[in-house]
């Protein structure tokens, strides 16, 4: 069971992955082929419905074009 600090963390995270690539005018199947990603992931990542291991969430990043530090 996640605490509230954790919910929190994944929310903002979650929140910056789409205002990053909705400002970049890309659809989420196009960001995780970018991250080599499979392409339901990036939207259940956005709906909270995945907790992206540290391996995803720089993949992610390289796929936006940013680096990791800037997801948070």
């Amino acid at each position: 069971m996640q605490n509230i600090e954790d919910s929190n963390y994944l929310k903002q995270f979650a929140q910056r992955v789409r205002t990053l690539r909705e400002a970049q005018g890309i659809s989420q199947e196009k960001l995780a082929e970018r991250a080599g990603l499979h392409r339901t992931y990036i939207g259940m990542v956005e709906r909270l419905e995945r907790n992206p291991s540290l391996v995803c969430i720089h993949k992610i990043a390289n796929g936006l074009g940013v680096h990791v530090t800037e997801l948070f």
